[in-house]
């Protein structure tokens, strides 16, 4: 049986920002051809985290697919970034990682990931751990929780 192949979790800070070694885990997993269902850079998380760090999408991801460290890719992002200070990346991660659904369409998402992972368990959404934040629905769905 094959394991899944996962991105580290949203919640793992990479020079203080939420979702960064995430990201570049989806980058270097999907161009391995280990990942294909996942959202993908114009939508979700990674555009948030695109649009807040003020960063070319695609130019990360050749950086990233050009190989490196973790480091080497925050130093790259620090240099071509909008240079959010300290205080600012910490607000933004804080809140990237307890944001939830805001309006019924997103509260309708929300519940359809919830049925969508309890189907793949074979048991009732209702047996799931209480979950209320996006990053939340990823690590249950990555079997984190």
């Amino acid at each position: 049986m094959t394991t899944a192949k996962y991105p580290r979790s949203p919640k793992i800070l990479l020079g203080g920002i939420a979702h960064l070694g995430r990201f570049i885990d989806k980058i270097r997993l999907r161009h391995a051809g280990q990942i294909q269902d996942y959202n993908y850079i114009t939508v979700g998380f990674d555009k948030y985290l695109i649009d807040f760090l003020g960063i070319d999408a695609k130019a990360f991801e050749q950086r990233v697919l050009a190989g490196g460290t973790d480091e080497e890719l925050l130093a790259w992002v620090k240099a071509n970034s909008s240079k959010p200070s300290d205080q600012e990346i910490a607000q933004w991660s804080q809140g990237l990682l307890v944001s939830g659904p805001k309006d019924d369409a997103a509260r309708q998402r929300f519940q359809g990931r919830l049925q969508d992972i309890a189907d793949k368990r074979g048991v009732a959404v209702s047996s799931l751990p209480s979950v209320a934040t996006w990053a939340d629905v990823i690590e249950l769905d990555e079997g984190r929780m």
